[in-house]
Protein backbone atom coordinates (compact mmCIF):
# COMPACT_ATOMS: atom_id res chain seq x y z
CA UNK A 1 0.00 0.00 0.00
CA UNK A 2 2.46 2.65 -1.18
CA UNK A 3 2.00 6.31 -0.31
CA UNK A 4 4.05 9.49 0.11
CA UNK A 5 7.01 8.01 1.98
CA UNK A 6 7.32 4.61 0.32
CA UNK A 7 10.79 4.05 -1.11
CA UNK A 8 11.62 1.98 -4.18
CA UNK A 9 13.87 -0.19 -1.99
CA UNK A 10 11.20 -1.39 0.43
CA UNK A 11 8.56 -1.78 -2.27
CA UNK A 12 10.95 -3.83 -4.41
CA UNK A 13 12.02 -6.01 -1.49
CA UNK A 14 8.39 -6.75 -0.62
CA UNK A 15 7.61 -7.78 -4.20
CA UNK A 16 10.77 -9.87 -4.59
CA UNK A 17 10.22 -11.67 -1.29
CA UNK A 18 6.59 -12.44 -2.15
CA UNK A 19 7.67 -13.82 -5.51
CA UNK A 20 10.43 -15.97 -4.04
CA UNK A 21 8.07 -17.39 -1.41
CA UNK A 22 5.36 -18.07 -3.98
CA UNK A 23 2.73 -15.87 -2.35
CA UNK A 24 0.31 -13.49 -4.00
CA UNK A 25 1.18 -9.81 -4.36
CA UNK A 26 -1.50 -7.14 -4.53
CA UNK A 27 -0.83 -3.41 -4.60
CA UNK A 28 -3.34 -0.82 -3.42
CA UNK A 29 -1.95 2.70 -3.80
CA UNK A 30 -3.55 4.76 -1.03
CA UNK A 31 -2.24 8.16 -2.14
CA UNK A 32 -5.46 9.43 -3.76
CA UNK A 33 -7.63 8.20 -0.87
CA UNK A 34 -5.42 9.95 1.68
CA UNK A 35 -5.39 13.19 -0.35
CA UNK A 36 -9.18 13.12 -0.50
CA UNK A 37 -9.39 12.53 3.25
CA UNK A 38 -7.03 15.41 3.95
CA UNK A 39 -9.10 17.68 1.70
CA UNK A 40 -12.25 16.64 3.59
CA UNK A 41 -10.80 17.56 6.99
CA UNK A 42 -8.79 20.60 5.86
CA UNK A 43 -5.36 19.05 6.35
CA UNK A 44 -2.71 20.74 4.21
CA UNK A 45 -0.46 18.45 2.20
CA UNK A 46 2.40 20.73 3.24
CA UNK A 47 1.73 20.16 6.95
CA UNK A 48 3.79 17.06 7.74
CA UNK A 49 2.50 16.78 11.29
CA UNK A 50 1.35 13.67 13.15
CA UNK A 51 -2.00 13.98 11.33
CA UNK A 52 -0.19 13.66 8.00
CA UNK A 53 1.54 10.51 9.21
CA UNK A 54 -1.34 8.85 11.04
CA UNK A 55 -3.80 9.45 8.22
CA UNK A 56 -1.78 7.11 6.03
CA UNK A 57 -1.47 4.41 8.70
CA UNK A 58 -5.21 4.44 9.37
CA UNK A 59 -6.05 4.29 5.68
CA UNK A 60 -3.88 1.21 5.32
CA UNK A 61 -5.69 -0.48 8.21
CA UNK A 62 -9.08 0.35 6.65
CA UNK A 63 -7.98 -1.24 3.37
CA UNK A 64 -6.76 -4.37 5.15
CA UNK A 65 -9.92 -4.70 7.23
CA UNK A 66 -12.17 -4.31 4.19
CA UNK A 67 -10.20 -6.87 2.14
CA UNK A 68 -10.49 -9.23 5.12
CA UNK A 69 -14.27 -8.76 4.98
CA UNK A 70 -14.27 -9.45 1.23
CA UNK A 71 -12.32 -12.67 1.60
CA UNK A 72 -13.54 -13.93 4.97
CA UNK A 73 -10.01 -13.53 6.29
CA UNK A 74 -8.22 -12.08 9.30
CA UNK A 75 -5.88 -9.11 9.48
CA UNK A 76 -2.67 -10.33 11.11
CA UNK A 77 -0.88 -7.57 12.99
CA UNK A 78 2.90 -7.34 12.66
CA UNK A 79 3.61 -4.73 15.35
CA UNK A 80 6.23 -5.97 17.80
CA UNK A 81 6.86 -5.72 21.54
CA UNK A 82 9.35 -2.86 21.18
CA UNK A 83 6.81 -0.74 19.32
CA UNK A 84 4.16 -1.49 21.92
CA UNK A 85 6.50 -0.57 24.78
CA UNK A 86 7.23 2.81 23.19
CA UNK A 87 3.79 3.36 21.72
CA UNK A 88 5.48 3.72 18.33
CA UNK A 89 2.35 2.83 16.40
CA UNK A 90 -0.74 4.67 15.19
CA UNK A 91 -3.74 4.25 17.45
CA UNK A 92 -6.39 2.41 15.42
CA UNK A 93 -3.89 2.23 12.58
CA UNK A 94 -1.11 -0.37 12.57
CA UNK A 95 -1.95 -0.69 16.29
CA UNK A 96 -5.08 -2.65 15.32
CA UNK A 97 -5.65 -6.12 13.83
CA UNK A 98 -7.59 -9.31 14.51
CA UNK A 99 -4.50 -11.04 15.97
CA UNK A 100 -1.05 -9.66 16.72
CA UNK A 101 1.49 -12.42 16.17
CA UNK A 102 4.53 -10.37 17.24
CA UNK A 103 3.02 -8.72 20.31
CA UNK A 104 5.59 -10.22 22.69
CA UNK A 105 8.59 -10.40 20.34
CA UNK A 106 11.03 -7.46 20.67
CA UNK A 107 12.47 -5.90 17.55
CA UNK A 108 15.98 -7.14 18.31
CA UNK A 109 14.62 -10.70 18.28
CA UNK A 110 12.69 -10.07 15.06
CA UNK A 111 15.95 -8.98 13.41
CA UNK A 112 17.78 -12.01 14.83
CA UNK A 113 15.15 -14.38 13.44
CA UNK A 114 15.32 -12.77 10.00
CA UNK A 115 19.11 -13.10 10.05
CA UNK A 116 18.80 -16.77 11.08
CA UNK A 117 16.44 -17.49 8.18
CA UNK A 118 18.77 -15.69 5.79
CA UNK A 119 21.70 -17.88 6.84
CA UNK A 120 19.58 -21.05 6.73
CA UNK A 121 18.49 -20.40 3.15
CA UNK A 122 21.82 -19.20 1.73
CA UNK A 123 22.57 -22.50 -0.07
CA UNK A 124 19.15 -23.62 -1.29
CA UNK A 125 17.48 -20.25 -1.89
CA UNK A 126 20.17 -17.57 -2.22
CA UNK A 127 17.69 -15.07 -3.73
CA UNK A 128 15.71 -15.09 -0.47
CA UNK A 129 18.92 -14.69 1.51
CA UNK A 130 19.88 -11.60 -0.51
CA UNK A 131 16.53 -9.89 -0.06
CA UNK A 132 16.37 -10.71 3.67
CA UNK A 133 19.85 -9.28 4.22
CA UNK A 134 18.87 -6.14 2.33
CA UNK A 135 15.76 -5.80 4.49
CA UNK A 136 17.95 -6.09 7.59
CA UNK A 137 20.27 -3.44 6.17
CA UNK A 138 17.40 -1.01 5.54
CA UNK A 139 17.02 1.67 8.24
CA UNK A 140 13.92 1.10 10.38
CA UNK A 141 11.21 3.53 9.29
CA UNK A 142 7.41 3.83 9.07
CA UNK A 143 7.98 5.64 5.74
CA UNK A 144 5.23 8.17 6.40
CA UNK A 145 7.09 11.38 5.52
CA UNK A 146 7.72 12.22 1.84
CA UNK A 147 10.92 10.83 0.37
CA UNK A 148 13.76 13.14 -0.64
CA UNK A 149 14.12 14.58 -4.12
CA UNK A 150 16.37 11.66 -5.01
CA UNK A 151 13.79 9.17 -3.71
CA UNK A 152 15.87 8.44 -0.62
CA UNK A 153 14.46 7.67 2.80
CA UNK A 154 14.40 10.69 5.12
CA UNK A 155 12.50 9.31 8.14
CA UNK A 156 14.57 6.97 10.32
CA UNK A 157 13.02 5.76 13.57
CA UNK A 158 16.22 5.23 15.55
CA UNK A 159 17.32 8.79 14.85
CA UNK A 160 14.17 9.91 16.69
CA UNK A 161 13.85 7.30 19.44
CA UNK A 162 17.39 6.02 19.91
CA UNK A 163 18.60 2.49 19.28
CA UNK A 164 16.11 -0.33 19.78
CA UNK A 165 18.84 -2.44 21.40
CA UNK A 166 18.85 -0.05 24.36
CA UNK A 167 15.07 0.15 24.54
CA UNK A 168 14.76 -3.65 24.56
CA UNK A 169 17.49 -3.87 27.19
CA UNK A 170 15.61 -1.45 29.44
CA UNK A 171 12.26 -3.15 28.90
CA UNK A 172 13.61 -6.59 29.79
CA UNK A 173 15.35 -5.53 32.97
CA UNK A 174 12.50 -3.29 34.08
CA UNK A 175 9.87 -6.02 33.73
CA UNK A 176 11.87 -9.14 34.58
CA UNK A 177 14.17 -7.76 37.26
CA UNK A 178 12.12 -4.82 38.47
CA UNK A 179 15.32 -2.74 38.41
CA UNK A 180 15.31 1.00 38.97
CA UNK A 181 16.08 3.44 36.14
CA UNK A 182 19.43 4.26 37.77
CA UNK A 183 20.46 0.62 37.96
CA UNK A 184 19.41 0.00 34.36
CA UNK A 185 21.44 3.06 33.31
CA UNK A 186 24.57 1.69 34.99
CA UNK A 187 24.03 -1.78 33.53
CA UNK A 188 23.45 -0.38 30.04
CA UNK A 189 26.65 1.67 30.20
CA UNK A 190 28.54 -1.56 30.96
CA UNK A 191 26.68 -3.61 28.34
CA UNK A 192 27.16 -0.98 25.61
CA UNK A 193 30.61 0.55 26.18
CA UNK A 194 30.68 1.87 22.62
CA UNK A 195 27.72 4.17 23.41
CA UNK A 196 28.36 7.34 25.40
CA UNK A 197 26.74 7.66 28.82
CA UNK A 198 24.96 10.79 27.63
CA UNK A 199 23.38 8.89 24.73
CA UNK A 200 22.38 5.99 26.96
CA UNK A 201 20.77 8.36 29.44
CA UNK A 202 18.87 10.24 26.71
CA UNK A 203 17.59 6.98 25.21
CA UNK A 204 16.42 5.68 28.59
CA UNK A 205 14.62 8.97 29.29
CA UNK A 206 12.77 8.52 26.00
CA UNK A 207 11.95 4.93 26.94
CA UNK A 208 10.45 5.76 30.33
CA UNK A 209 8.56 8.81 29.09
CA UNK A 210 6.95 6.96 26.21
CA UNK A 211 6.38 3.72 28.15
CA UNK A 212 4.09 5.42 30.65
CA UNK A 213 2.41 8.00 28.40
CA UNK A 214 1.49 5.40 25.76
CA UNK A 215 -0.20 2.88 28.07
CA UNK A 216 -3.60 3.61 26.47
CA UNK A 217 -2.48 1.83 23.31
CA UNK A 218 -1.69 -1.33 25.25
CA UNK A 219 -4.96 -1.28 27.19
CA UNK A 220 -6.93 -2.20 24.05
CA UNK A 221 -4.60 -4.47 22.13
CA UNK A 222 -5.76 -7.26 19.83
CA UNK A 223 -5.14 -10.76 21.17
CA UNK A 224 -1.67 -12.20 20.62
CA UNK A 225 0.53 -15.04 21.87
CA UNK A 226 2.96 -14.71 24.73
CA UNK A 227 6.39 -15.74 23.47
CA UNK A 228 9.18 -15.80 26.04
CA UNK A 229 9.11 -14.25 29.50
CA UNK A 230 8.21 -10.61 28.80
CA UNK A 231 4.88 -9.38 27.44
CA UNK A 232 2.74 -6.25 27.74
CA UNK A 233 -0.67 -7.41 26.54
CA UNK A 234 -3.44 -7.15 29.15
Amino acid sequence: MPCFGTTARTRSNAEILAGELGTGFQEVNIGDAVRQHFADIGQSMEDHSVTFENGQARERTQVLMDIANQTGGLVIGTGDLSELALGWCTYNGDHMSMYGVNASIPKTLVKAMVAWHARRMCDEQPHITRVLLDILDTPISPELLPVGQDGALVQKTEETLGKYDLHDFALYHMLRGGYSPQRILEMACIAYPEVSRQTVRATLKTFYRRFFTQQFKRSCLPDGPKVGSVALSP
